[in-house]
């Protein structure tokens, strides 16, 4: 597997595996925290879709019964015996199984959803979703194994794809202090995107479970406004994405950023109305989405900075509410408020676009601690609250834990080709049971492109990278990434997915084979690195063979992962045509 030089000796380095699964949704959106554990605990919620199934709001335990590292690890869905922690498992090599939280090093680590070294289990929020074993380092096999990546050209080809100039070419809003967490501003007690301007078209998904793509659309077209209105097409999202799930089968928002990063869409509404179950082939995304940003849970300075600076946020929430003609005893139609208080997890989407601290807590139907409310939008159309808005407690339970932002959002034009092989985008985490790791991506140049960018996630909080392109690559790729030569470097204050720019282009020779090398340090996780892959549930359409991709405890001895680990590194290259 992958080695390090010890004098005369060598010794394995072992590999951890942190796996995530979210999918198995019925009726709206799962949810996950991006923060994992600390020390040796290895998280889903650290990876994607930590299981907050929708329909009912109840999460479901991942299921997994597969043996992983050829005998030497177990894997779970349920409770086992650790050492040392909730919901882990024993130790065991260098393998790991399951939708549910990862692998950790060594003893687990306090938290509740802990895993021993060398194994993982469904855990108390999994939607494990049936995955039946991974195993590390080559020394087992199940289905759903997992590992760390490769990649190639958009859609699964060997060459990147390409787009066409789109109607909303124009429109560009990249904030690179949001990055590094710059530019913080001095906020008011109360704002309100309706009296600026801001606010989006209420939408209306019907009896679809769609609220998650309604909400991502809806944040999205926020962060364009007031300079441009927009009507994107939550059909294509929802009918067009790289995850074999029907419109009623719901969704989580790790979806829509996959299929956003992928330039898979958005497309506008015109292009493709909503409600009439047929989706056209052949759309070009009218712009690119290239940085979104995941807040930290309850945090919310950063969501109220986040709506006042870049867009409306996109949140989750738990309701027995599926229309609004519904009842609950959790919302007061009178004053269009809502506050749940319990242990139901989130099963729908909504958008913050603003905020009063002094809003009263006599709005609400229950006693609270204290004032304050969000200002939200719903996806139940105007007949719903203020016409379509509504104010949700800042003491609700769900409110503020799982929220993203749209950061950095682009004309379609660009750049020309986006080389990656990660069409689901984050579905787990990979590391060396220590906080920092190298991973990369080799991919083959097209005909005439100067190499601009690439982009990756990071997966917690103040995230360090450096950023290398190694060219003129061998058979044998990773033999030559000691030639790379550092292009960018930084620090990204939330988890989410960054574009970095280079410090210049590089003029690529034609068929030229290169590669994009990054080391990424993220404090407090053991697998800092995001990877796609196979959960054997059928809920996810991944593609091994499109690409190469590699991991490393030290930038010097590689794994090819797409061979070891049977899953894709979620890292991407941005070039444009001379």
């Amino acid at each position: 597997m992958r080695q390090k030089q010890n004098r005369k000796k060598r010794r394995r380095r072992p590999l951890y595996l942190a796996l995530a699964l979210s999918l198995g949704l019925t009726a709206g959106c799962s949810r996950w925290q991006p923060d994992g554990g600390s020390g040796a605990q290895a998280q889903q919620d650290g990876g994607a879709g930590s299981g907050y199934a929708d329909g009912g709001g109840k999460g479901t335990g991942g299921v997994a019964d597969g043996v992983a590292g050829g005998g030497n690890g177990a894997a779970d869905g349920g409770n086992s015996a650790a050492d040392g922690g909730g919901n882990g498992a024993g130790s065991g090599g260098n393998s790991a199984a399951d939708g549910g939280n990862g692998a950790g090093s060594g003893a687990a680590d306090g938290g509740g959803n802990s895993a021993g070294s060398g194994a993982a289990n469904g855990g108390e929020n999994g939607t494990g979703g049936g995955a039946n074993g991974a195993a590390g380092g080559g020394n087992g096999t199940g289905t759903g194994a997992a590992g760390s990546g490769n990649g190639n050209g958009t859609g699964g080809k060997s060459a990147a794809s390409s787009d066409g100039q789109s109607p909303c070419a124009e429109i560009i809003h990249r904030d690179q202090e949001a990055q590094s967490g710059g530019g913080d501003v001095k906020l008011p007690s109360a704002y309100d995107y309706r009296k600026t301007g801001r606010a989006p078209q209420i939408g209306n998904q019907g009896s679809l479970g769609t609220c998650w793509a309604f909400a991502s659309l809806k944040a999205l077209e926020s962060s364009l406004l007031p300079g441009k209105s927009l009507e994107l097409s939550v059909d294509h999202m929802t009918l067009h994405n790289s995850f074999s799930m029907s419109q009623d089968a719901g969704g989580e928002y790790t979806m829509s950023m996959a299929y956003l990063l992928a330039w898979q869409g958005p497309v506008l509404e015109s292009e493709d109305p909503y409600g009439d179950g047929y989706s056209p082939d052949g759309l070009k995304p009218c712009l690119h989405v290239q940085d979104i940003q995941i807040l930290p849970a309850k945090d919310y300075e950063a969501i109220k900075q986040a709506v006042y600076r870049y867009g409306g946020v996109q949140s989750s929430l738990y309701t027995s509410m599926r229309n609004y003609q519904s009842e609950s005893v959790y919302y007061n139609r009178t004053t269009n408020s809502y506050c749940y208080i319990g242990d139901e997890k989130p099963n729908h989407d909504s958008v913050i676009i603003g905020w009063d601290d002094n809003y009263s807590k006599d709005n609400f139907n229950m006693g609270l601690e204290g004032d304050g409310a969000f200002i939200c939008t719903n996806s139940w159309g105007e007949d719903f609250g203020d016409q379509g808005y509504f104010y949700v407690s800042y003491y609700d339970t769900n409110i503020g834990v799982h929220n993203i932002v749209y950061t950095g959002v682009e004309p379609s034009d660009n750049y020309d080709h986006n080389y990656q092989s990660d069409l689901c985008g984050w579905v787990g985490q990979i590391g060396y049971g220590r906080d920092s790791a190298w991973f990369a991506n080799a991919y083959t140049a097209g005909k005439g492109e100067n190499l601009e960018a690439a982009g990756f996630y990071a997966t917690d909080q103040n995230t360090d990278y450096e950023l290398y392109v190694a060219r003129h690559l061998g058979e044998k790729a990773d033999q030559t990434f000691g030639q790379r030569v550092k292009v960018a470097e930084g620090r990204l204050r939330y988890a989410g997915f960054y574009t970095i720019p280079l410090d210049q282009k590089i003029v690529l020779d034609d068929g030229e084979k290169f590669a994009i090398i990054v080391k990424i340090t993220t404090p407090g996780t053991v697998h800092p690195v995001a990877i796609e892959y196979d959960a054997g549930d059928g809920m996810a359409e991944i593609d091994l063979s499109d690409g190469e991709g590699y991991l490393s405890f030290d930038g010097d001895k590689w794994e090819h992962v797409e061979e070891t680990q049977k899953c894709n590194v979620c890292l991407k290259a941005y070039t444009s045509n001379r």
